[in-house]
């Protein structure tokens, strides 16, 4: 025995630090907020690791962790380096699509292209005239590569897809909040719900092409005793 925590032990315990995050915003309890939310990603990441997951994959849920932890903070320098840390997160994340991803060709490639394209033009367009004047060329900037991520990760399949769309939607309830539109109810909440949906399923289509363009072992491949 290694000592080592099971996978599953790992991915419990991302479960009920989840769901103690998510209950502290729904009953408006900072403390609480602040004691779950930096355990997630690393749990996550642990998970990862213990399934002998990509590194990259790793590292892009540890940046994860490190924007969550500057967001923890009520301040437009935190808030930039949240989003420097959470941009280099999908640096990584674009590196796993390129190297397990099948590609998008034909019609639904060309859709899902010009779908991803409106969206960001449209997003940005909304948000400029009420984003602050020093936010506007960062959230922009930002905004591309969030987008990239988020369609390279229909590469990967339905669900790294899925996950790619929440983070999306998450990292735009954000902007909204930074431009001071009308907020849903609890929407931090909602911000944190998507986005641990989109983290998890990111994590679960990478682990799910890694397996598949894993190297089958077969007994022409293990080298003949000596």
């Amino acid at each position: 025995m290694t000592g080592r925590p099971s996978p599953r032990l790992l991915l419990g315990a991302f479960g009920v630090a989840a769901l103690g995050d998510l209950g502290a915003l729904l009953a408006d309890f900072g403390p609480g907020h602040a004691v779950f939310k930096p355990l997630l990603m690393p749990l996550l990441a642990a998970y990862v690791a213990a399934r002998r997951g990509p590194r990259p994959l790793v590292a892009a849920l540890l940046f994860g962790w490190g924007g969550d932890t500057f967001l923890l903070f009520d301040a437009e320098l935190a808030f930039l380096a949240g989003m420097g840390s959470f941009a280099a997160g999908h640096v990584c994340y674009l590196v796993l699509f390129k190297r397990y991803g099948a590609g998008s060709s034909g019609a639904r490639g060309a859709g899902l292209v010009a779908g991803y394209a409106l969206a960001l033009v449209g997003t940005v367009a909304l948000l400029w005239p009420d984003l602050p004047a020093d936010m506007r060329g960062p959230v922009a900037g930002y905004s591309l590569l969030l987008t990239a991520m988020a369609f390279g990760a229909t590469t990967l399949g339905p669900t790294a897809g899925a996950g790619g769309a929440l983070f999306l939607l998450s990292d735009t309830l954000i902007a909204t909040g930074v431009a001071e539109w009308p907020q849903l109810p609890r929407p931090d909440f909602a911000i944190m719900i998507t986005y641990l949906a989109a983290q998890y399923l990111l994590a679960r289509g990478v682990l799910a092409a890694a397996g598949r363009t894993a190297p089958e072992v077969t007994s022409e491949s293990v080298p003949a005793p000596r």
